[in-house]
């Protein structure tokens, strides 16, 4: 379970409050207005980005004390964080070993993860000879290798075309529920949301808010996110 405990986040002319729990498993997208702190809540959980007070909790243990190395979370962000420099399996193998020592068995994970997302036999390329859906999957497939139980993505998809994207979502959609994994996806795109997220969270005008279903969500939208969605 993902608690935010009291929690504010600040910074000169921004507050941000979050005192909910989310229950582990499933995807939950996080839509609001430009600049409302979606990105900031993720930064915070992932430990780039200090409370001002409160905690956050994972399974009931604080997080605060915990390098963003530590902590249970993988993150995808809009560049995909691949290093030009080094091979698709190289960007992988850092999923596992910050040195790239890797074992055989080790390898071997690597190469089963990009098949997994789509890209097997390409290992060897670099990132810069990649299409961007292919460097989106390789990202991705970073992220399995990590096993981590949060995968936040803050919008990692925004720069395909509409079909492209989809697949994208469908795919982070069928690995999470084959793995159990509790994914918070920051979006301006209501369709995104309802797409693969089960539940929604509204952040808006200071206040993250607690996580609604997304059908009934974007039924009847309270006022804040009717005004963002021009509703």
């Amino acid at each position: 379970m993902l608690t935010f405990e009291q929690l504010a986040l600040a910074q000169e002319g921004f507050r941000l409050e979050a005192d909910f729990s989310l229950s582990p498993g499933g995807i939950t997208a996080i839509i609001g207005p430009s600049g409302a702190g979606k990105s900031t809540l993720l930064s915070a959980i992932a430990g780039f980005f200090p409370p001002a007070s409160g905690r956050i909790l994972w399974e009931g243990q604080d997080l605060a004390p915990l390098a963003p190395g530590a902590r249970p979370v993988s993150i995808l962000f809009q560049d995909q964080n691949l290093f030009p420099h080094l091979t698709i399996a190289d960007n992988l193998g850092l999923g596992l070993r910050a040195d790239l020592r890797l074992s055989g068995g080790e390898r071997t994970k690597v190469a089963q993860a990009l098949d997994r997302v789509g890209l097997s036999g390409l290992g060897d390329r670099k990132p810069g000879t990649l299409s961007g859906g292919q460097q989106s999957r390789a990202a991705l497939a970073r992220a399995l290798l990590r096993a981590r139980p949060l995968l936040l993505l803050d919008e990692p998809f925004a720069a395909l075309g509409p079909a492209l994207k989809a697949e994208m979502l469908d795919l982070v959609a069928e690995i999470a529920g084959e793995t159990g994994t509790t994914v918070l996806m920051v979006s301006h795109d209501p369709a995104d949301a309802r797409r693969i997220a089960g539940q929604t969270i509204l952040v808006a005008e200071g206040r993250t808010n607690p996580p609604e279903d997304t059908a009934t969500l974007f039924a009847a939208p309270p006022a804040a996110l009717a005004s963002y969605l021009g509703t």
